[in-house]
């Protein structure tokens, strides 16, 4: 105990392995012992432990002075201290990547704890008799989970740790001497992601991105379903992407759509809230500017809901239900372009046909290419900015629909004067079942491009998609 550092301020300092954080924890003794506050949640996370969720505590007694046990990795977080005693710890990062074999070595006492991250493979070595070790994890140990650990052989040459007591001196189980060198390992893969509307045209686009995904759709992952909050082992993911919505915006006003679109927009995604908090899921969520109803030029990330069709009033409850997770980001963008039915191609093959169509011109905004959308979540995520809500578009030029239209008539080498712009009220004139749409769809970009992210210019991006558009049709 004499070796214990009393009233010792709570400090955390990285070490070589990211991820691998030492903390230094106050001790307070006096002449009947000592007390700690050995997990205080609030105020380690205030100074940068993951919020990591433990959800299972053990304690390790090791009798004599030489003890050693490891090296294991395991596919969950893990957080040590010491009860009673002293011991060498050892760690290696065992994860996929440019870190594999690093090797971070300390002392721990019961004025230490370490934040070991899943992957990094864990060792330790008893310095005293009855030295007490004891961990969290945030998952529950069970064979099958056991079966996915990383193991290393303690006397590696590669990684060389310099153990105090020689191994062949120690007490080892004999299942640790026969772990494979590192060589031989094979290292533990990331957490997963998990793409929902992965048909869909930013789903395509997504996958592109996280080209690891594992990827569902509405026929396959009903989101309403409350069995969803169990059909995974929700502790091996990091990431979900949800691309799925219901965006049939004049069939939404409906009998039978309203339910539809009630239940996919809003109702369901309480349960990807849930899995979120539960399991420390980063979500992310793609909103739209029909949430506004548009009669502000250009629209930023706190402005307040007004929609004005049952499309917008399901997606801005959606909003609220995904806001309720810790961790998300929700994505608000609009008129979106990507592979499948959307208006460029439905412009491209009218002027290919030589019709001469009336397009709104009332309806401003910017085009989004599913592309540059998901290249943008991407970079979210990569970069670790601060969860809320992000705008993001296509940059450049507000224009109305008819101003795309006759600019995908004159890039596809048509007339761009056979466009005629009409007025929404002129449009829809005649037609029944109409949802009204927002007339001003512009949103503020500003947000994003603080975080490093530069939107492209929509006028830039169509040029690219028609480019590949014809190539295709060559092909």
């Amino acid at each position: 105990m004499s070796e214990i550092e009393f009233e010792k301020k709570l400090q955390a300092h990285e070490t070589s392995i990211p991820g691998l954080i030492v903390y230094n924890l106050p001790v307070h003794g006096d002449n009947r012992g000592w007390f700690k506050e050995n997990w205080q949640r609030e105020k380690m996370i205030a100074i940068g432990l993951p919020d990591f969720g433990p959800v299972q505590n053990n304690i390790s007694f090791n009798a004599k002075r030489g003890v050693t046990r490891g090296i294991h990795a395991e596919p969950w977080d893990k957080y040590i201290s010491i009860a009673t005693g002293r011991i060498f710890g050892a760690w290696v990062d065992l994860r996929e990547g440019d870190n594999f074999g690093k090797v971070f070595t300390t002392e721990l006492d019961p004025s230490k704890a370490i934040f070991v991250p899943r992957g990094v493979g864990n060792a330790y070595q008893a310095l005293e008799d009855n030295t007490t070790y004891t961990y969290m994890v945030n998952d529950h140990w069970s064979a099958k989970a056991q079966s996915k650990y990383v193991f290393l052989n303690l006397a590696d040459k590669t990684v060389n740790i310099k153990w105090p007591t020689p191994l062949n001196q120690a007490e080892l189980s004999d299942k640790d001497k026969l772990h494979p060198a590192l060589t031989d390992v094979v290292p533990m893969k990331p957490k997963k992601t998990l793409i929902i509307g992965s048909k869909g045209q930013l789903g395509n686009a997504l996958q592109v991105e996280f080209p690891d995904a594992e990827c569902v759709d509405r026929d396959t992952f009903d989101l309403s379903d409350p069995k969803i909050l169990n059909a995974r082992n929700w502790n091996q993911y990091d990431l979900i992407l949800n691309a799925a919505a219901y965006t049939a915006v004049d069939q939404a006003e409906t009998d039978e759509g309203r339910i539809n679109v009630w239940q996919c927009n809003a109702a369901a995604l309480i349960n990807l809230s849930v899995i979120s908090n539960s399991y420390g899921v980063t979500l992310v969520h793609i909103s739209t500017d029909y949430v506004f109803n548009g009669t502000t030029l250009e629209h930023s990330e706190t402005e307040s809901f007004s929609p004005i069709n049952v499309y917008g009033q399901t997606k801005a409850a959606g909003d609220i239900a995904i806001a309720t997770a810790t961790k998300h980001y929700i994505v608000r963008t609009s008129w979106v372009i990507g592979n499948g039915n959307n208006f460029v191609k439905t412009m491209k093959s009218l002027a290919e046909k030589g019709i001469k169509p009336s397009v709104v011109n009332d309806q401003i905004g910017r085009l989004t290419f599913t592309t540059d959308l998901a290249r943008g979540i991407k970079h979210l995520i990569n970069k670790q900015a601060n969860y809320g809500i992000y705008n993001l578009t296509g940059d450049g030029q507000n224009v109305s629909w008819a101003d795309i239209a006759k600019e995908v008539y004159k890039l596809t080498g048509y007339n761009k004067n056979d466009v005629t712009g009409v007025s929404t009220t002129q449009y829809y004139t005649g037609k029944i079942g109409i949802a009204p749409r927002p007339l001003q769809s512009t949103l503020i970009l500003d947000k994003i491009k603080a975080t490093g992210f530069v939107p492209r210019d929509w006028h830039e991006s169509l040029i690219e998609y028609l480019n590949k558009e014809e190539n295709s049709e060559v092909l």
